[in-house]
Order: structure tokens, then C-alpha cells, then sequence
């Protein structure tokens, strides 16, 4: 029978209806419920089950004087035991019977209720007065049971242990029973019975059974049920008074116990104390006197008294004094400051606490975690604050010196990016105003931002790295073949797909976006709108994150109405005017507009120049740009400084968007108001005389306007050639043409002549480094674009070049000033001093920050004091202007003869360059803007001055090093100085000047080759065109990022991209590039044969390349040696290895035989040999043991018994390289011991590099002694390592050593050479003497053994014959 089911809407009578056919049919319910079971009711059933139901018309229980509804369950439903029996169900069990036995009414709790026998208690009346109400008493007058008990002094419950040895033989009532509930008269008489009873079987019990019956109770009982009995002895009155006797006379009552009973009751008393100690720390020996308060009778509920709560209001311990050695944990004061561990602070500071180490004021990192997770707000905004300011500390380095570890990395490791996570979506305002505070505080680094603005009007100085650390997970060989989209769209999947904890351990931005941490912050922005102080701190954060790279500038970008509110609250066109009131405080941010947030969308115009573009359109930016840069700071309602940043920002996102040729119409809208800034520009240099804030923020803001100029005049430049390719190329020409610009050049040149004048005072001279470093800048650029217009005379372009040269900058280079600037290079160069842009010790590898190493003091590259700015753009300028009129170079030649340059230059590339971080790329690109001026001015030089060979040499090294260093972004440079410096004959005055016939004086070679050395270097010096042409095509690769290198450095805006600079990974060339060629053929034979394909597609000019390679390598080891020091030798030998492993037969090439060679021998000269090391990790080589067993390969295949093949073979056999290398010779590869026939007199490694100290891998040993007795290794096959197993086994039977395993081996080989048949080997092993290299053998024999060595042979070789005699005889 289906059961229809309740519908919504039916009555009560419905549902009573449904019930009744349910228990009609007699069905299963199909939900079963099952109670626990409870402990505190029995298993029997509840007492209305047994009722029969009432026959009604509805099931209603009628009880008379009971309500019909429940009671309400208040406060709660009670507990359920855990043990209750779970419920039975049985077939024929009545469904009805069941329901009514769960029925839980009043009536079955009222029917367990028994009542108290109250028939033997005394009634008594109270007494009648006279009064309206009875009289009051005092709680002390009350006399009652209950009182008496709880009264009993303190110290008498507390030192109950010293006399409780026999207290229970000797008392006459019970201490624990009273008898209260047997419910008779005879109560007490009972529990007098059961005393006495326990009294007697205790006194008929021996010693050892009291102790086993005690250790077995206390055992099975429960430790809190053992201490609630104990404190209930002693509580009538007549133990309290014996207590008090027995305290009076404690000595006389032991010793008034029985011997027997004495011992017995002290064993007792010692193991109850114990158990009192580790159960209840109320019975541990505490005194009133200890007591910081004294408890009263009159106060109430102050009977038992809970010493661990009144232990801190006791006075705390002194701090440690003493240093020690063992390190304490580190505490924090509520301003982040560390407190030394011996600091005694006064508690009222509120820096103490209940937890560890109460004695030390102070809260610790994991105690501030704890606090940061509270329930109560203000604890949770106080842990996330002093958190904040910690993490601000730890940045600015002050615990450096202090603390073991970095504190940035424990927070982090520990999840304090996401607690501030987390913090940030707190509906608490506090709180997340706390967590924004602190999250500005672990990514924003203000100075930072400080030197990054004070850098922007420097060369290049409006590109940056992006924000993105360098400790990217390495990729996978696979991808390795992927270009670059793949790459970035396979790695942009990955990070998708991982947690986020994960993505935020190497990189924190990626992180933060991957949590939409942008959404969040829109809506406190926009909905919550905090206070300033926390507008800002997001501004901050926003900036930082915009900084990291395109793709978080593209997710800010598309985050819903983020930019529509900051646009909106933050830049309005109008705003309230008291808040240019002096004294005036803010309370909220919301409708004015701030520096900050101009700031913010400047660097986020700066991810690229789609974002620009729709900052400028969508976002309607350009319509702010012209509110705020046509109105004069003086005359916004904002406060001085306020405005004068504003204004300054809102002229750098300007020159940001003239950066990418965009906003260029502007300039026509706004042309008077800068023509009223450059004629304003004297004002500001008479008032550069005092320094202060204000001054130096409108010098800031003047050399923003002078670089808008620049990009504008840089746009404008090439407009008249984007007009004539305009049906070509499709790239339509911006709306501002050069004759709109050629009217700034005077404005600025005599601002610039007026600044220079200045130049011997030097707090004025540095207040006003930022303009004259922009005006000098803009004069190149405006010069160089001033040349390539069609409309100016060519003529009058020169004669104007000549007369700034005569007129400013020849007199300039000569002043006094300019050579101490010179000098100033040296101390301020990253190169010259690495430590000084070594990362920040707070520096984590997830979090991009530009903090150095003790800061950024003035005598640094970003220093106030620092002269790299200025002479980068004087050098950028002279550049241009010989370029443009080469017949001036000669006028400049005594650039080029400053002793502080040439000091710096010489300096510079012997030292290593510092590793490459986010902080030291930044520094490190703008010094490499300066070397490269200096290289560019010396190629130009070289070629017209007669007397500049003298300094040939010293550029050439320059620009060596300059290659291997210079860092993504600047491959332009890299091209140029590959192009016109690296392989020029002018920077290289060796080969004209006698270097090959030195050569020929210093060494001969020796493998077999008649070419001397300086016939190789004159055909090389003679090759250098066509090695530059081989070097640039391998280097074509890298064509995709020069063309967009190029388009920044020549200023074509219309191509540029994007203001970032590509991630830092390394340098652009690899430090061993020299050998790149070699390299990338190897590499590319082998990843063919690992796919299992014969390469047959080898360059036709293969000979050709590999022999231009050996040849520049030639030429560099030997007049440039220096140049390659940073290449370990190990790793030069290993690329040099890639001849015979790239082509079959191709060493057999004569000129490449020559070359390789050549530079073998230079490889094989003492110090070079010293200095190889093949056990250390190779660059770019995953092991060295691979590349040996390959060309052990190779050697048995191909070499034909080439010497030069062998020697390559033989020399990481030498004996302090791993034996492995060794033992894949003589264990696996032994048939290349037939061909490794390298002549002793022409092997150019001393035989002692083998030979000493002697060998002592047994297994090696044998295998020299099996070659050699098997003739797999003899002297006319391999003369070498013959001579070497020779001495190895001659030194090894005849050697002292003690060992039973070594001796049996070392006896055992001496007998086998004794019985050897060939009696040259035989003679060669027993009387080897010395190595000789004049000698054929090459080695010394002895003529006879000496006495010991004959001794000891006769001595093993008798008892050969004494034991083989027996077996003989038979």
C-alpha cells in the first residue's frame, strides 16, 4: 500500500489522519532514528510506553493539572551520555509502542522523582519580632555545617601532607563518610561501624599488602577522583582541632607511631605527595606569606584559593642579565622595535603578558599569530599592526645585526601573506585597515619608489625591469624547443593550475592576483572608503602590483570599475577648497584629488601602450592631464607640495604616453602653458640657493617637463618620414610635425648655459643635477632628430654643432668641476664596489625589491653625490654630435684622457660583476648607458686620432667585459659593440704592433704541427671581418628583441611597446660566447641524434665557422686573457671537446687541427693546469663524466690514432681528477689504449700530474696490472699511460701499507710479476726507478733492486715456493 505523503497547506487533522493510517498498515517507518545511549538513565523503558492510548479522535495525551504543550527546553537540551545502549528494534515490535516510549513529556521526568526522608529532621519556628522585616546578619555570625566547613584556614589545607601519616588510625570519625544519605537516625552510628571496620582490617594488614592494595587503587581509579577525595579529609570540625594538635607536636605524634606503622606511613606519605604534585597544583607548598593578597573570611567565595591565578599578581622576576650564548627568542615592543632580552621594563607599558618567558616585556611572532586570529577586534588590529610595523622595520634593516635568519622569510613561510589575505576581507574596518597597512608594509618599499621617480628623467630612465622575481622554476627540457608565445602561454597555464600557496612561494604579486585581491581593493575603495592613511596604502600597493609586469597591469586594468573609481574619488576635476586650508585635517580622501593616485595610473600607463591608450580614451585621462597640467601648482587647492607632485606626475604620465607617440595632440592644446614653464625655469635657478622640500619637488617637476619635451620632440622627428611611408607601411604619422617643436631648442640651451655656471656650487649643483641632466638629453635627442629633417639645411645643422661646442661644451670640459666628477666614478660605481647593490639581508627571493646593502648613501650610483647622470648624458650628447659631424671628434679626444675615467674603466672590467638581482640590474643598466658612450666615442676616435692607440687596449677590454654583462633591453648595445668594437683591428693594436712574433719567441708547438703560434694569430688578425660576420649570425636569435631594443634607443616611439624591460634572467650573451658557435653546432648535432635522426643538414661552410671560432678563441687567450678569466678552464677544455663531437672527421681539417691545437697548448700551460677543476659544477654542462664517456666514444669510432685527439683523451686522466674517469678508460673503454699512441715528447703535460701520489683505488690498480699483463696496454701502443701504470703498480707491490686487505692484495700482485713470462714487463714492474722524460721508456730503472725492495721480494717470493712445495711433492 503506497502512503501518500503530506502536502503544503493540509491541517493539523490531515497530518493526524496520516499518522493513523501509518499505524493502521502497520508498516516500517523508513527512517529509523537511533539515540545514544545516556548514562545517567537506566535501560529501562520510559513509563508512558506502558500506557495504553487513549481511544479519542485525535492523539492527545490528557493529563490533569499538566499544561497540554511541552515546556520550552531552556537554556538547552541535556546532555547525552556516550554509553547508553543503542536501541534494539525487534520484528513484531508495534510501531505505536515505540513512539509512545520516546515520548518525552513532563511526566517522565516528574515520575523519577523520589523525595527526601525528611522525617528525622528538626523543624523549628522562627523566632517573632517585633520588627516590619527580619533582622540581617552578617555572614561571619552565621553559624552552619556548610560555614564550618568551608571556613578551615587556608594553610591548614595546604599543609596537610606532614601529618597525614597516621591521622587515619588514630582518629574516631570517618574523614569522608558522614552517613547524611542512609535517611535514618542511625546515620552517623553506620558510618562509625564502617570506620571501624576499615580501622581493624587495616591494622591486621602487613606493610606490603598496604602498599600493593594503594599502588592497585590508585591505578584503577581516576586521578581527579583521587584528588576530590583527598580534599575532602579534614573537613568536620574534630579534625580540624586534631589537625591543629598534630601541627603543634608533629615530631612527638611519629614517634609515637609504632616502628612498623612509621616506615609504612612515610613510603605512603612519599608516593601521596607525589601524586598531590602531579595531580592538583593546589596541594603544592605554598605559604600565606607568599601570598601577593591575603584572603579574608568576610569576602566572598574566596575560600578556595587558586594559587596559579594569584602567581601573576605577584612582582615578576628580573630579566636575564648575563649574555649567553644560546639565542632567545625575539620580542617586539607595540612599535615593531626589538627589545634587547636583558631590557627591564616597567609593566605599566603594557607589554607583559601571561604567556612564556612572563619575565620579558615583549610579544614574539608566534604570540602576534596567535593574536591576529582572536575573536576580540581589537586584539586582532593591534597583532596586524605591530605585525605591519615589524615588517616595515625588518625592510629598513634594523634587525640585521640582531637577529639570527631573516623575519620576512619566517612570516612568510609561516603564511603571513595570507593572514593579511584573509585580514583583508574582514568586516571590521579596523582590521582591515591593520591588514592593508601591513601588506604595504611587506610589498611597498618607499624608497624605492623615491629612486625610482629620481631616476626617471635620466637616460632610458622611464624603462624599468618589471617587478618579477628571478627564481622562476626552471622549465622543462621539452620546452626548451618552444618559442617564445609557447612558452609564456604553457607557463601562464601552469600557474593557473596550481594552489595559490604555491604560486605565492615564488612570486608574491602572482600570488595576491590569483586570490583577486584587485577586487577587494575596489570595493574598500569604493565602498567601505576608509581614511586617508589607508587610501594611500592601497594607492601604494596598486602601484607595486602595476610594477610587476604587463599581464598585472592588464588584470588591473580589466578589474571591474577599479580605474573608474580611482579616476573618479581620487583625480576629480573639482573638489572642496578648505582642503588647501592650512592646518587642516583630513578625514577623508574620497573627492580630492592625490598625487598618488596620478602616480598609479602613470605606472600603469606604463605596462604598455594599449593600456595607455585606453587609459587616455576609455578612461578619460587625457581630460585630467590637461586639467591639472594647465592650471599652476600655486593655484590648485591643494596644499604646496601636494600640487607640485600632482602637477610633476601628471607631466611624467604625459612624457609616458609621448613615450608611445600618443597624446602628442595635447601639445598643441597646451603649447602656451609650457612655453610658460621654460621661460618660468630662471625663476627656479635663483631660487635654488636655499634647499628645501618645495624647491626640490619643482626641480623634479621641471625635468618631467623637459623630458615630455624630449619624447615629444622624439615623436615629432620622425613624423615627416612616417608621412612619406604612410601608404607602406600603414603607421599613421602623429598629430605634432617638427616645426611645432624646433622653437624649444633656445629656451632650453639657455637655461642649460645658465645651470652650467652653477656648477662650482655644489649644494646648488645637486639641487639642479635632475634638469641639467634633462636638458642635456634633450639637446641630443633634439640635435639628432634635427639632422634627419628634410626641411633643415644639412649645413646650417653643422655650423649650429660647431658653436655649441666652442660656446658650452668645450669650455665646460674644462672646467675644474667637471674633471673631480671623473674622479668621483671610481667610489660611486655598482662595478667598482659590487657590495654596494648586494641584496638588502631582508630580501626575499619572492617579493622584486630595489634595497640594497647599507642603503643608498650619496657616494653611490643613485646618490645625491653621484656624477654617472650628468656625465651620461654629456657622453650621449658629445656621441651625437660626432656622429653627426665627424669632423668635431678631435675636439673631444680629451674626454677620453680624464686619469679618474680611465681609473674607473680599468677598475670596472677586472673586477666580477655583482650577481644579478632586481636591485643591482636596475643600478647596474644605467653604468652600462656610460660605458657604452665611452666605447662609441673611442671607435669614433680611433680611426681619426693619431694618438689614441695608447688607450686601444683598455676599451677593447671594456668592451669584452661590457658583452658578457650587459642585461636584457639593452641588446642594442650588445649589437653595436659586437658591430663596430668587439673584432675592430683598431681595438686590437697586437697584431700591428709585433704580437705574433712575440708569440713565436714565447712557446713552439709541439703536436705535431709546423705552423708556429704567430703565423695562426697574424691569419687570425687578418680573419677579423669575416669572424665578426660569424659571431653576428649565430647571434640572430636574438633578432626579435633587438628590434625592439633598437626601437627605444633610437627613439622610434611609434614602435616601443612598452616601458618594462624584459624579465632579468642573466645577461644577454652567456659569459663564454666566444666559443658560441662551437656550442650551439654541438648542440645541435646532438639534439638530432636524440631523436634519432642522423644529421646530414651541417652548415657547407661548417669548416669555415668552426676555424673563425678557434681563432677568435686564439686571439682572445692570447692578447685578451683576462677578458676570459670568468670562464672556468674546465669549462673552456669542455667546449673545446665540442671539435671532435661535431662531425665525424672534421678535427682531421687542417686549419682547424692547427687552431685547436694552439689553443690546447695554451690550456696545457702550469697555471692553467692548476686552475682546472672538473669536479666542480660546469656552466652549462650537466656532467663532465657524460661528456668524457662521449668522447671516449667518439675517440674509439673516429680518431685514427690522431695525437691531438689523444691528448684531449688523456688529459682529465690526470690523478687528482675522479678515478671514475679513470676507471671508464681501463675497465670499459680498453681498446682506445691500442690507439692512444701520443708521443711522450709530445705530450704537453708533466708525467708527474699522474704519477704522484700514488694510487690507492685497489680496483683501479688491478685493472692496470690486467692491461698490462694481458698486453692490452704496452709502451708502443700507448706510451703514456704505460708509463703511468708502470709507476702506479711498481709504487703500490713495493709500498708499506698495513692493511690485511691491501697486504694479501699487494703480496699477491708482487708474486704474479715474479712469474710473469715477459720479462720486459716483468723488469719494467720490479726495477721501475724515477720518470725520465729524456728517457725513451720514459722513466729510470734501477740496474738492481735496492737492498729493502730485494729483501722484501725474496722474503714474499719463498714463501710462494715453501707453500707450493708440499702440493709439488704430491
Amino acid at each position: 500500500i503506497m502512503l501518500s505523503r503530506p502536502k503544503p497547506g493540509e491541517s493539523e487533522a490531515d497530518l493526524l489522519r496520516f499518522q493513523n493510517q501509518f499505524l493502521a498498515a502497520r508498516a516500517s517507518p523508513a527512517v529509523q532514528i537511533v539515540k545514544k545511549a545516556d548514562k545517567r538513565k537506566g535501560n529501562e523503558g520510559s513509563p508512558d510506553a506502558e500506557r495504553p492510548p487513549l481511544q479519542d479522535s485525535k492523539d492527545v495525551v490528557m493529563l490533569d493539572g499538566f499544561p497540554d504543550t511541552l515546556p520550552a527546553l531552556t537554556p538547552a537540551p541535556p546532555k547525552k551520555s556516550k554509553t547508553k545502549n543503542a536501541g534494539v528494534r525487534f520484528e513484531d515490535e508495534d510501531p505505536e509502542e515505540r513512539l509512545e516510549s520516546h515520548d518525552r513529556h513532563i511526566t517522565a521526568v516528574f515520575s523519577k522523582i523520589i523525595e527526601r526522608d525528611t522525617s528525622a529532621a528538626a523543624v523549628t519556628m522562627p523566632v517573632p519580632t517585633g520588627d516590619p522585616f527580619p533582622r540581617t546578619f552578617h555572614r561571619s555570625e552565621i553559624k552552619s555545617e556548610v560555614r564550618s566547613r568551608c571556613s578551615m584556614p587556608t594553610s591548614l589545607t595546604i599543609n596537610i601532607s606532614p601529618n597525614k601519616d597516621g591521622d587515619f588510625l588514630t582518629s574516631q570519625c570517618p574523614c569522608l563518610i558522614t552517613g547524611e544519605g542512609l535517611g535514618s537516625q542511625k546515620s552517623e552510628q553506620e558510618a562509625q561501624a564502617i570506620h571501624r571496620e576499615n580501622l581493624e582490617k587495616l591494622r591486621s594488614m602487613s606493610e606490603e599488602e598496604i602498599l600493593q592494595e594503594q599502588a592497585r587503587l590508585l591505578a584503577q581509579l581516576d586521578p581527579s577522583l583521587v584528588a576530590f577525595l583527598k580534599s575532602q579529609r579534614g573537613n568536620n570540625e574534630g579534625q580540624k582541632k586534631e589537625l591543629k594538635m598534630e601541627q603543634n607536636k608533629p615530631e612527638e605524634f611519629v614517634e609515637s607511631l609504632p616502628v612498623a606503622q612509621h616506615g609504612v606511613r612515610s613510603s605512603l606519605s612519599t608516593q601521596e605527595s607525589a601524586l598531590e604534585e602531579s595531580t592538583d597544583i593546589s596541594f603544592s607548598p605554598h605559604k600565606d606569606d607568599d601570598l601577593p593578597v591575603k584572603p579574608r573570611k568576610e569576602w566572598i567565595h574566596m575560600d578556595n584559593v587558586e594559587f596559579e591565578k594569584l602567581e601573576w599578581m605577584k612582582d615578576l622576576p628580573p630579566p636575564r642579565q648575563k649574555k649567553t650564548k644560546k639565542g632567545m627568542q625575539a620580542r617586539f615592543s607595540l612599535k615593531g622595535e626589538l627589545i634587547p632580552a636583558d631590557a627591564d621594563l616597567p609593566t605599566h607599558l603594557g607589554l607583559h603578558h601571561h604567556g612564556e618567558e612572563a619575565e620579558r616585556a615583549g610579544y614574539s611572532l608566534q604570540e602576534l599569530f596567535h593574536l591576529s586570529r582572536s575573536q576580540v577586534t581589537q586584539q586582532r588590529t593591534l597583532a596586524l599592526q605591530v605585525l605591519g610595523r615589524i615588517v616595515q622595520r625588518a625592510r629598513a634593516g634594523e634587525f640585521a645585526s640582531s637577529l639570527k635568519g631573516s623575519v620576512l622569510r619566517l612570516l612568510l613561510d609561516a603564511g603571513f601573506l595570507f593572514l593579511l589575505r584573509f585580514s583583508l576581507d574582514d568586516a571590521v574596518d579596523n582590521v582591515m585597515a591593520a591588514s592593508v597597512g601591513a601588506l604595504r608594509a611587506l610589498l611597498v618599499s618607499l624608497d624605492d619608489e623615491k629612486y625610482l621617480d629620481w631616476t626617471f628623467s635620466w637616460y632610458q630612465g622611464m624603462a624599468a625591469f618589471p617587478f618579477v622575481p628571478n627564481n622562476e622554476e626552471e622549465e622543462e627540457e621539452e620546452e626548451e624547443e618552444l618559442n617564445g608565445t609557447e612558452k609564456s602561454q604553457d607557463k601562464k597555464l601552469k600557474d593557473e593550475n596550481k594552489p595559490d600557496p604555491d604560486v605565492a612561494r615564488y612570486d608574491v604579486v602572482k600570488g595576491l592576483l590569483k586570490t583577486r585581491i584587485q577586487h577587494r581593493l575596489r570595493y574598500i575603495l569604493e565602498v567601505v572608503r576608509p581614511v586617508p592613511t589607508v587610501v594611500l596604502d592601497i594607492l601604494h600597493i596598486l602601484t607595486h602590483i602595476a610594477r610587476h609586469s604587463s599581464e598585472a597591469c592588464s588584470q588591473l586594468l580589466d578589474c571591474p570599475r577599479l580605474i573608474e573609481t580611482i579616476v573618479r574619488e581620487f583625480l576629480p576635476t573639482r573638489w572642496d577648497p578648505k582642503v588647501a586650508e592650512p592646518g587642516i585635517l583630513l578625514t577623508s580622501l574620497h573627492g580630492v584629488a592625490c598625487s598618488s593616485a596620478m602616480k598609479f595610473i602613470r605606472v600603469l600607463a606604463s605596462g604598455g601602450r594599449n593600456a595607455t591608450a585606453r587609459l587616455l580614451n576609455k578612461f578619460e585621462m587625457k581630460s585630467r592631464l590637461s586639467r591639472f597640467i594647465a592650471e599652476d601648482p600655486l593655484d590648485l587647492l591643494l596644499p604646496r607640495e601636494e600640487s607640485v607632485r600632482l602637477s610633476t606626475e601628471a607631466f611624467r604620465l604625459w612624457a609616458v604616453a609621448a613615450g608611445y607617440g600618443q597624446a602628442c595632440d595635447l601639445y598643441s592644446d597646451l603649447y602656451p602653458v609650457l612655453v610658460r614653464i621654460l621661460q618660468s625655469l630662471p625663476e627656479l635657478l635663483s631660487a635654488c640657493t636655499g634647499k628645501s622640500p618645495v624647491v626640490e619637488l619643482s626641480v623634479q617637476r621641471a625635468a618631467a617637463v623637459v623630458t615630455l619635451l624630449t619624447h615629444v620632440t622624439q615623436t615629432a622627428g620622425y613624423t615627416a618620414e612616417l608621412q612619406a611611408k604612410l601608404s607602406s607601411e600603414q603607421i599613421p604619422p602623429p598629430p605634432v610635425a617638427w616645426n611645432q617643436v624646433s622653437g624649444l631648442h633656445p629656451f632650453l640651451e639657455t637655461s642649460l648655459i645658465k645651470i652650467l655656471q652653477e656648477i662650482s656650487q655644489a649644494e646648488t649643483w645637486q639641487t639642479l643635477q635632475p634638469l641639467t641632466t634633462s636638458c642635456l638629453i634633450f639637446l641630443g635627442v633634439y640635435y639628432s632628430a634635427y639632422s634627419q629633417q628634410p626641411s633643415v639645411n644639412p649645413i646650417d645643422c653643422l655650423e649650429e654643432l660647431e658653436r655649441l661646442t666652442s660656446e658650452v661644451l668645450q669650455p665646460l670640459l674644462s672646467l675644474p668641476a667637471i674633471d673631480s666628477m671623473w674622479d668621483m666614478l671610481r667610489p660611486c660605481s655598482a662595478l667598482c664596489n659590487p657590495l654596494s647593490c648586494s641584496p638588502a639581508p631582508e630580501s626575499v627571493v619572492s617579493i622584486a625589491s630595489l634595497s640594497c646593502t647599507g642603503g643608498k648613501p650619496p657616494l653611490s650610483l643613485v646618490g645625491s653625490k653621484s656624477p654617472f647622470p650628468f656625465l651620461t648624458a654629456l657622453l650621449f650628447l658629445i656621441n651625437n654630435i660626432t656622429q653627426i659631424h665627424k669632423g668635431l671628434t678631435s675636439k673631444y679626444s680629451s674626454v677620453l684622457g680624464f686619469r679618474g675615467l680611465k681609473d674607473y674603466l680599468h677598475q670596472s672590467w677586472q673586477t666580477g660583476p655583482p650577481s644579478v638581482t632586481p636591485s643591482s640590474a636596475w643600478i647596474l643598466r644605467h653604468e652600462y648607458h656610460l660605458q657604452y658612450f665611452v666605447l662609441a666615442l673611442a671607435q669614433r676616435m680611433a680611426g681619426t686620432c693619431p694618438d689614441y692607440t695608447q688607450h686601444a687596449s683598455l676599451h677593447h677590454c671594456v668592451a669584452m667585459a661590457l658583452l658578457s654583462r650587459l642585461l636584457p633591453g639593452s641588446e642594442h648595445l650588445a649589437h653595436e659593440v659586437l658591430l663596430d668594437l668587439a673584432f675592430n683591428p683598431e681595438f686590437l693594436p697586437e697584431g700591428k704592433a709585433g704580437g705574433p712574433e712575440a708569440a713565436d719567441f714565447s712557446d713552439i708547438l709541439h703536436l705535431g704541427t709546423s705552423v708556429t703560434r704567430g703565423a695562426l694569430l697574424t691569419e687570425s688578425y687578418q680573419n677579423l671581418p669575416s669572424i665578426r660576420s660569424c659571431y653576428l649570425s649565430h647571434f640572430a636569435h636574438l633578432q626579435p628583441t633587438l628590434m625592439r631594443s633598437q626601437a627605444s634607443y633610437q627613439g622610434r616611439n611609434y614602435l616601443i611597446q612598452s616601458m618594462l624591460l624584459p624579465e632579468v634572467r642573466g645577461p644577454i650573451l652567456p659569459s663564454d660566447w666566444p666559443f658560441f658557435p662551437l656550442i650551439s653546432l654541438y648542440n645541435k648535432v646532438t639534439n638530432a641524434e636524440t631523436r634519432g635522426a642522423v644529421l646530414n643538414s651541417l652548415p657547407l661552410d661548417l669548416i669555415n665557422t668552426v676555424t673563425w671560432n678557434l681563432q677568435w678563441v686564439l686571439l682572445l687567450e692570447t692578447w685578451r686573457s683576462k677578458t676570459l678569466q670568468s670562464i672556468p678552464t674546465a669549462a673552456k677544455l669542455a667546449r673545446l671537446m665540442c671539435v671532435f663531437l661535431t662531425g665525424n672527421d672534421l678535427f682531421l681539417e687542417a686549419p682547424i687541427h692547427h687552431y685547436t691545437a694552439a689553443v690546447l697548448s695554451v690550456y696545457c700551460q702550469p697555471k692553467a693546469l692548476d686552475s682546472l677543476n672538473l669536479g666542480a659544477p660546469l656552466p652549462g654542462l650537466a656532467s663532465f663524466h657524460d661528456l668524457y664517456i662521449n668522447l671516449l666514444e667518439q675517440f674509439e669510432g673516429v680518431s685514427f690514432g690522431d695525437p691531438l685527439f689523444g691528448v684531449f683523451v688523456l688529459l682529465p686522466l690526470q690523478k687528482r681528477f675522479s678515478v671514475h674517469l679513470r676507471l671508464a678508460v681501463f675497465g670499459e673503454h680498453t681498446n682506445i689504449l691500442r690507439a692512444l699512441g701520443v708521443p711522450l715528447q709530445q705530450f704537453p703535460v708533466p708525467l708527474e700530474r699522474y704519477t704522484s701520489p700514488p694510487e690507492d683505488n685497489l680496483n683501479l690498480l688491478r685493472l692496470y696490472f690486467r692491461t698490462l699483463v694481458t698486453g692490452a696496454l704496452r709502451h708502443t701502443w700507448c706510451p703514456v699511460l704505460y708509463v703511468v701504470a708502470v709507476a702506479h703498480v711498481n709504487s703500490f707491490i713495493f709500498s708499506q701499507e698495513s692493511t690485511t686487505q691491501v697486504n694479501a692484495a699487494r703480496k699477491s700482485m708482487l708474486r704474479k710479476t715474479w712469474l710473469l713470462v715477459d720479462e720486459n714487463l716483468k723488469k719494467h714492474l720490479l726495477y721501475y726507478r724515477l720518470l725520465n722524460a729524456e728517457s725513451p721508456l720514459g722513466f729510470d730503472i734501477y740496474e738492481q733492486l735496492p737492498p729493502m725492495r730485494l729483501k722484501y721480494l725474496q722474503r714474499v717470493t719463498q714463501n710462494e715456493i715453501k707453500e707450493n712445495a708440499p702440493a709439488l711433492d704430491t
